[in-house]
């Protein structure tokens, strides 16, 4: 039988199933080390490793790709609860929806590009990838940038968390330079804190009811945590406060705020999206705050989701579309290595035959360089005609994924032994 060539297999941790501090616990040690650990199993040929604050994915190419790294996930003792295994086209689809930005926090983000392509460089460098990972990540990162080509995907905020940011931009011009306290340390939080440090602003602090969450936010992104204590004196100092907490009760009353408003002449923006609220809508009666909470923001949020749905749509139809293409490339190279052992068997009978007719011609007559020539040209066009149409049919075969025309030639010629 025609043994299939080795196939991508990857396995996930990212933020649909994991926290920050679960990813982070995950995998020990740098991208570096990680290669270093997973290039060195027995059947790994070619891997690569993608390490970020909101995933870690790891990617081989092995004939048993996924048996490789279910036993990878049992070594490094990493729960199956946190993990998604992918196969050959679950990973090339995945790899393609994540350089789009379908499978971002913040849907069309383009940091992911730049850390992918990092990825790629830093997986050559270390010399564990070869034509299997680095066809799917040029593919990738090319259909990465057609989608933000293309489409509008980029723009325009889904998230609540997001649009709240948004909401702050409009009210206040820019958010450049400003100070920003975010309240909350959880998926929300997150988002908005992401969407922040993306607009270019002067400092951003964390703060959460369990310290060690907004620590690992903090960290994660380059900001500062402070303790849920000690909060109210940041407000003294912030522009902007955006809170986004489960806590059943407010968290700010009227009177915290009138007193980190005391003596100061900046105007202070709340925007609240906890559901209940967190800040005390009497807040809003003091004198240089303004206060919005999540009523506000349902308007822009819906109709943004209306836009960027469209956009997804569009995205998905260029992914589905890019898709087939690689796939058919991974298929026309499935062919390409069986017609390559088939010609190599062809040349091996080849030069024995011309060098046996030579010997005999060579007995009865002095063979000159054009007669050598000659019989070298004429057994090189028998092989290439007699496997042109072979060739055609294989090639076809492979790319509609007929492996039962690839088992027969395979079997008919025996180059299941040259494997």
């Amino acid at each position: 039988m025609f043994a299939s060539m080795s196939e991508i297999a990857s396995m996930l941790v990212t933020h649909r199933k994991a926290s920050i501090d679960e990813i982070e616990r995950a995998w020990h040690g740098d991208v570096q080390t990680l290669l270093k650990w997973v290039g060195s199993l027995e059947r790994v040929e070619e891997c690569a490793v993608l390490k970020t604050c909101n995933r870690v994915e790891i990617y081989v190419v092995s004939a048993r790709g996924e048996k490789v790294l279910f036993d990878l996930a049992k070594k490094a003792r990493v729960s199956s609860r946190i993990i998604d295994f992918h196969d050959h086209d679950e990973s090339l689809l995945h790899l393609l929806r994540l350089a789009s930005g379908l499978e971002s926090m913040i849907i069309g983000e383009d940091q992911i590009l730049g850390q992918m392509k990092d990825l790629v460089l830093m997986a050559a460098k270390a010399g564990t990838t070869g034509w299997m990972l680095d066809t799917a990540f040029k593919k990738a990162i090319a259909v990465g940038k057609r989608v933000r080509k293309e489409t509008k995907i980029n723009e325009r905020s889904i998230s609540v968390g997001s649009a709240a940011v948004d909401l702050a931009e409009e009210i206040l011009g820019n958010l450049k330079g400003l100070s920003v306290l975010v309240i909350g340390a959880g998926e929300t939080g997150e988002l908005i804190s992401r969407a922040l440090l993306a607009r270019d602003i002067g400092s951003l602090v964390v703060t959460n009811r369990t310290y060690s969450s907004a620590q690992c936010l903090a960290e994660c992104l380059g900001a500062k945590a402070v303790p849920f204590e000690e909060m109210k004196v940041f407000l003294k100092t912030a522009d902007v406060v955006i809170s986004a907490t489960s806590a059943p009760h407010y968290i700010l009353l009227k009177e915290d705020i009138e007193k980190a408003m005391a003596g100061r002449e900046d105007k202070l923006l709340i925007i609240d999206i906890a559901n209940p609220r967190d800040v005390d809508e009497a807040a809003a009666e003091v004198a240089g705050v303004e206060l919005h909470n999540i009523d506000s923001l349902k308007n822009i949020s819906s109709e943004n989701m209306l836009q960027r749905m469209a956009e997804a749509n569009r995205v998905e139809a260029i992914i589905a579309e890019e898709m087939q293409l690689l796939k058919a490339k991974y298929k026309r190279k499935q062919a390409e290595d069986l017609l390559a052992r088939l010609y190599s068997k062809a040349e091996v009978i080849k030069d024995q035959e011309v060098k046996r007719a030579m010997n005999k011609l060579s007995a009865r007559h002095t063979l000159g360089e054009i007669e050598q020539q000659v019989l070298q040209d004429m057994s090189h066009s028998i092989v290439n005609k007699l496997f042109s149409e072979p060739t055609k049919t294989l090639k076809r075969a492979a790319e509609l994924g007929d492996t039962t025309v690839l088992n027969a030639v395979s079997e008919l010629f025996r180059l299941e032994e040259n494997i």
